[in-house]
């Protein structure tokens, strides 16, 4: 039986790699990349397939090696080929979106790039001789907010709001991600009436946005803004579309906290996350040591890997 991970390469990012990437990944064992996380491609360095359990690193047949210098390298040709089919041999045509280090393809797959950069003195102007990709593969985990989703419900048309807390890899934005549609579409075992929801994806995780368009599913009463920074686009939100509840991704700027304060003196609610391992660590950032002492949050929601992506170790109730 086919499982969900062959499902994603074969539907999303197989068809866009180079022939050569293509045939390669395509020998590899499936039990071997079923928690599949990102696709890392360096010109004259080896292909590394990141997983959840670690990297996996393989020959040109595709076998597993235990030597990394037996492993297959990239070649300039791999990394142009891949480009041409993922931009449709044009380019030029994503210019703005490459200048800012990453595109998306269909189904939400963030795909990062690094190369000769070109800037002046008002920033980066465009990224040239593309060297490296990192193909991001996007997982929407249906279910991924059941743990917590009633303890930041606040009655039938309310809620908490709420701060996760979160190393990188932990699962943070899978989290947000479920729990906007949960909170956009409504949750009947909870009583819990859809609110209006507005999601500014700053780094395009949490739609997935192709062209605009969310790929993942963030509910039925959800407004997405795309690429835009956070504390531009919360007041837009705000002006626009009148939103019950904004989710963000990723704050720690003093930009992003006046934005979420104002936000909350307009009388919206806010799910958010940052970087960190525990409360303590972030009341020791300038930028954040107000907004966690004024106890601005009513729920705070700490995670780890420490059983897997999602661990849920502690909520803080406030």
């Amino acid at each position: 039986m086919e499982n969900k991970m062959n499902r994603i390469l074969k539907q999303g990012i197989l068809p866009v790699l180079a022939p050569e990437l293509r045939r390669i990944i395509n020998h590899i064992d499936d039990n071997q990349i079923d928690d599949l996380i990102e696709i890392r491609l360096r010109v004259g360095n080896p292909l590394i397939l990141e997983r959840r359990r670690g990297e996996l690193i393989v020959d040109s047949r595709g076998y597993r090696i235990k030597d990394i210098k037996q492993g297959y390298l990239v070649t300039i040709k791999d990394i142009k080929d891949t480009l041409n089919l993922m931009t449709r041999s044009s380019l030029f045509t994503l210019e703005g979106e490459i200048k800012a280090g990453f595109f998306t393809l269909t189904g939400g797959h963030r795909v990062g790039l690094v190369g000769q950069v070109i800037a002046d003195e008002q920033g980066i102007k465009r990224i040239k001789h593309i060297s490296g990709l990192n193909i991001r593969i996007c997982q929407e985990i249906i279910g991924a907010g059941d743990k917590v989703v009633k303890e930041i419900v606040r009655g039938r048309n309310d809620i908490y709001n709420t701060l996760i807390i979160s190393p990188p890899r932990c699962g943070k934005t899978t989290l947000i991600r479920d729990l906007t549609r949960q909170l956009s579409d409504g949750i009947p075992t909870l009583k819990f009436n859809g609110l209006k929801v507005g999601v500014v994806d700053e780094r395009s995780e949490i739609g997935g946005a192709y062209q605009g368009v969310a790929q993942n599913r963030l509910g039925v009463r959800t407004d997405l803004l795309d690429r835009c920074p956070k504390a531009e686009g919360m007041m837009l939100l705000i002006r626009s579309m009148s939103p019950d509840v904004i989710v963000t991704d990723e704050i720690g700027s003093e930009e992003d906290v006046k934005a979420l304060q104002e936000a909350i003196n307009a009388g919206v609610r806010i799910i958010t996350t940052v970087h960190g391992s525990s409360l303590d660590e972030l009341k020791l950032r300038p930028s954040l040591k107000e907004i966690i002492n004024t106890n601005t949050f009513q729920r705070i929601i700490i995670l780890s890997h420490r059983q897997g992506a999602g661990t849920v170790e502690k909520i803080i109730k406030i």
